[in-house]
């Protein structure tokens, strides 16, 4: 039977398992993938601990997991232009990519690249999309210096990118041993912690958006300390303080699109995007995957193979 990652109560990384489930069937409007790989996100983390049970509450036995590549093995009734065979990229919303199989909405599919590793793809929607949709909050035009917090996580690796396609000045913060990708890749580091916003200064002057991704005190630093308008602050932890001081809190959900995913395995394919993967787990090593994640200062993304 296929394999699937399941937990049956809120708690830490050992309420997580894999065991055999049934294969699923594809319904109307429907593609069943065959999965080759898909990402790790802190939010599922957040999720399966139960802190977002009243935004996002679980329903047990629970499974895991948005991001997905894979090939697809079988379409539902009414399903165009998915043929078995076709290599995809997609999404659920369902909480079940971390399996061998999934059933997947033909909507939340795009065709996959050729050039596109299945680490890669299986990885990028959620940063991905969370990162265009903060880019395109902070309204950046060529001349504009932004501000990424959380620079080389999953979502500020592909944020800096699509901000300095964007035109922009980009400052990434983020720990001194991912300052060398920073700088590679157009953006200038520094250091978080104790005087950034002196730092800040000293590296650009004037500083008119930035993106949070970090949480923390960031958007703090960015209304009293580098005066950037709330119009162009974009967090997307401190949902709290959005309507507080009415910055953006624009993410994954409104960035998430088939057209999205589309446009940046383009670029990936066009080698104009790089999407880092930190490290990849077995299926099976579910856990030790959320453990890598737990560890933090991870650059890019962390992936399951299945």
């Amino acid at each position: 039977m296929p394999q699937a990652v399941r937990f049956d109560d809120y708690g830490g990384i050992d309420v997580l398992r894999v065991e055999d489930v049934p294969r699923p069937v594809p319904g109307e409007g429907q593609v069943l993938v065959q999965v080759k790989a898909a990402g790790i996100n802190p939010g599922e983390a957040k999720i399966r601990e139960g802190m977002l049970r009243e935004r996002w509450p679980a329903t047990f036995p629970s499974g895991q997991g948005s991001d997905l590549a894979g090939v697809v093995a079988e379409t539902g009734p009414g399903v165009t232009g998915f043929p078995a065979g076709d290599e995809v990229i997609g999404y659920t919303d369902n909480r079940s990519s971390q399996a061998e199989y999934v059933l997947v909405e033909a909507a939340n599919l795009a065709a996959k690249p050729a050039g596109v590793p299945w680490e890669v793809a299986g990885a990028l929607f959620v940063a991905g999309a969370t990162a265009y949709a903060a880019v395109r909050a902070v309204a950046l035009t060529p001349g504009d210096t932004v501000v990424v917090a959380g620079a080389t996580g999953g979502v500020g690796s592909i944020a800096v990118q699509l901000a300095r396609r964007a035109g922009a000045t980009v400052i990434g913060l983020a720990s001194e041993r991912h300052h060398a990708w920073l700088t590679a890749h157009g953006v200038i580091p520094v250091s978080y912690g104790e005087g950034v916003a002196g730092r800040i200064r000293g590296a650009a002057g004037t500083v008119d958006a930035l993106i949070d991704t970090a949480g923390g005190d960031y958007v703090r630093l960015a209304l009293e300390d580098l005066g950037v308008e709330p119009s162009r602050v974009d967090t997307i932890v401190r949902f709290d303080l959005a309507e507080k001081y009415g910055i953006k809190a624009e993410g994954n959900a409104a960035g998430a699109s088939a057209a999205t995913l589309a446009e940046l395995a383009g670029l990936i394919a066009r080698g104009e995007l790089e999407v880092p993967v930190a490290a990849t787990f077995p299926l099976a090593e579910v856990q030790d995957a959320y453990r890598r994640l737990d560890e933090g200062h991870v650059l890019g993304k962390i992936v399951l193979i299945v």
